[in-house]
């Protein structure tokens, strides 16, 4: 504020500060005796502007006051302002108003007028108090030039005092609000033709747990003719998805090129109950096991089969997985396949071959094994009614 209170000049007490006309105490080895004038004693204590200077000072017209139009410049406006005071956290953080640097409390702060305050206390402090406001404005300056410039500066303190008031007011945390690009763009989900266009990890060998998950769902057949109901069920552990392939079963056998060829059978999804034949997704082990059942060898080649002693159509989960070398790339027409012959075993088609090159291979052929046979080129084909 204005600092402590003390007397002026010609106000002192001691035997060097009466003023003339004053008598000082009486001495222990005599009577008293009046001091002489001394003639310079009154602007000995204090060096600095006359007393008529001091005095025009006092009553406002300060000649070192600042002018308004030598201040310095108020940095330019901060546009996060709605949302962060950042000037009060910079000038916290460079101590301008809390001590440090020997600057006094309160010495710069502006009057309601936008004038400093005047300095309040003895006349011979006001060359102190000028120093301390030209230190304050060149404290000013830099500061003001720094958040110009966005420069951090060299104090530590400045800095570490921005970003606590920064995360105080503003939740920088907006940009964990905003979501990335490459986010969005790996979050769509994928189609089920893009599903069923892609290969998946399963082992030649596997043998799983031999328990099976029925997936839940019906669908009703879209043709009129003879009806089967049919389970989908999958062996636990294979990880592979067991929607998509009930999916598949069920896109299949309803296309007009399947079984379901101008409405002559229909097929009919159900969950509970039972059904006409069960689809099952296994592990080359297991399903080894349930044709051996029916008298199948499917460890030559890994193939699937239909296991007609038992309730279910067994489909290789390595082949359904992997695909075969007749069909290449083509891993979603090869599925199609698997589904359309080991069925059509199941409603009472047994193995046919093609007769001519270039001819489509009928999808009772083995087709897992082989395209071509006796010297004839045949063409991989997936359904029974490929024409439609």
């Amino acid at each position: 504020m204005g600092g402590r209170t003390g007397p002026g000049p010609g106000t002192g007490t001691g035997p060097h500060t009466a003023a003339p006309g004053s008598f000082a105490p009486s001495s222990p080895q005599g009577p008293s005796v009046p001091p002489a004038p001394f003639p310079r004693q009154r602007q000995a204590p204090q060096a600095g502007p006359r007393q008529d200077y001091l005095d025009a000072f006092d009553e406002g017209d300060d000649v070192f006051a600042a002018r308004p139009a030598r201040r310095t410049p108020e940095p330019p406006a901060d546009p996060y302002a709605s949302v962060t005071d950042w000037s009060a956290a910079d000038a916290g953080a460079v101590g301008l108003g809390g001590g440090g640097g020997g600057v006094p409390d309160g010495a710069d702060d502006p009057s309601p007028a936008g004038e400093p305050a005047p300095a309040k206390g003895a006349k011979g402090r006001t060359f102190t108090g000028i120093a301390a406001a030209a230190v304050t404005t060149v404290l000013a300056v830099v500061v003001a030039g720094q958040v110009a410039d966005g420069s951090d500066g060299d104090d530590a303190r400045s800095h570490s005092a921005a970003e606590q008031a920064r995360g105080a007011h503003d939740p920088a945390s907006r940009d964990d609000e905003r979501p990335t690009p490459s986010a969005s763009a790996s979050a769509k989900p994928l189609t089920y033709e893009q599903k069923m266009g892609r290969t998946y990890p399963l082992g030649a060998t596997l043998k799983g747990s031999g328990k099976f998950d029925a997936i839940p769902g019906i669908a009703k057949g879209t043709g009129k003719g003879q009806k089967y109901t049919y389970r989908v069920d999958v062996e636990q552990g294979l990880g592979l998805d067991g929607e998509l392939f009930a999916e598949a079963v069920r896109k299949t056998l309803n296309d007009d090129r399947s079984w379901s060829h101008n409405g002559a059978r229909t097929f009919e999804r159900i969950e509970s109950g039972q059904p006409d034949f069960v689809i099952t997704l296994a592990s080359p082990g297991t399903t080894a096991e349930w044709c051996a059942k029916s008298g199948l060898d499917t460890t030559v080649d890994n193939v699937s089969c239909d296991s007609a002693a038992t309730e279910r159509v067994m489909i290789n989960a390595y082949r359904w997985a992997q695909g075969a070398k007749p069909y290449g790339d083509a891993i979603h027409a090869y599925r199609q396949m698997l589904i359309n012959h080991e069925v059509g075993h199941r409603i009472g088609f047994n193995h046919v071959t093609c007769d001519k090159d270039g001819e489509l291979a009928p999808v009772m052929q083995q087709q897992t094994k082989f395209i071509d046979h006796d010297g004839i080129d045949c063409r991989p084909n997936p359904w029974a009614f490929p024409n439609g």
